[in-house]
């Protein structure tokens, strides 16, 4: 497999190792690659760690150096689903525990990390031939929180 070339790096504000074990509860196959705490090393932010975990794949870095950064919603983690169950289960996971939800897919977990949690089928649809159905599946979303597949197609 080819080394990942770009890594996102989410920065915190503090307790990478908890944030990784947080993420790796969530992604079931993951795996914590490294962490390293840092102590005394000056700097804005003083004392810091950074863990860097795999989730399905994908290599992320945790950043936890202080309060200087917050994310928001310029910058989001698309997770596409292949039916309902995985839908509910990533959206129940992520808003947990402190998450919030949104509209259209998205939510916000405790770290306030921006998510959109996105069923396969409504990408089908998004891209259907037929326009109506098009049309149909994205007034449909509009009106969700939690993307509902069995709701985006007419009856």
């Amino acid at each position: 497999m080819a080394k990942q070339k770009i890594m996102p790096c989410l920065w915190i504000e503090k307790d990478a190792k908890k944030a990784a074990k947080y993420y790796l509860s969530i992604f079931k196959t993951g795996t914590l690659k490294t962490y390293k705490a840092y102590k005394n090393m000056g700097g804005p932010s003083g004392d810091f760690d950074i863990a860097v975990i795999n989730v399905v794949g994908m290599d992320l870095q945790i950043l936890a150096a202080g309060p200087m950064f917050k994310f928001n919603e310029a910058v989001s983690l698309v997770i596409t689903c292949k039916d309902q169950a995985e839908v509910d289960y990533y959206w129940k996971a992520l808003t947990a525990r402190g998450g919030s939800e949104g509209p259209c897919g998205w939510l916000k977990d405790k770290y306030g990390l921006s998510w959109q949690i996105v069923p396969t089928r409504y990408l089908q649809l998004e891209s259907h031939k037929n326009k109506a159905k098009q049309e149909y599946a994205f007034k449909a979303m509009l009106k969700m929180k939690r993307i509902i597949i069995a709701d985006l197609e007419e009856k």
